[in-house]
């Protein structure tokens, strides 16, 4: 049996939880002390999910790097292999903000979104 320690970051509260299971299963979860905690550790043992946040390089604008983000969560362990992909690409201006810059990163169904406008 794995046992994982969280500190949530659902409330200012920053309860500790211990999780226990295996695999992709929880048998138990101590240490919470509302449900949005046991819904958090729950997720974070069975797959953390993160928003990717990051800069692309802008080619002919007035700034050289454009902020971005996933438009939604993507898995933890592939946060390195999508920012693989994001430091290969430029774009080329205008940009508006929430334009998609790459769509369906890796397949996670998350989006790589402008943050910023580049002009």
């Amino acid at each position: 049996m794995t046992q994982k320690n969280i500190i949530c970051i659902v409330c200012p509260v920053g309860c500790h939880i211990t999780v226990r299971g295996e695999g992709r299963t929880v048998h138990s979860i101590e240490g919470n002390q509302c449900s949005r905690g046991v819904e958090y550790a729950r997720n974070e043992f069975i797959q953390p999910m993160r928003i990717l946040t990051t800069t692309v390089r802008v080619e002919g604008g007035d700034t050289p790097l454009l902020p971005v983000r996933s438009d939604r969560p993507v898995p933890l362990e592939k946060l390195m292999a999508c920012m693989d992909v994001i430091k290969e690409v430029t774009v080329s201006t205008p940009v508006h903000r929430y334009q998609v810059i790459v769509p369906d990163i890796l397949g996670t169904g998350a989006n790589i979104v402008a943050t910023g406008e580049a002009s």
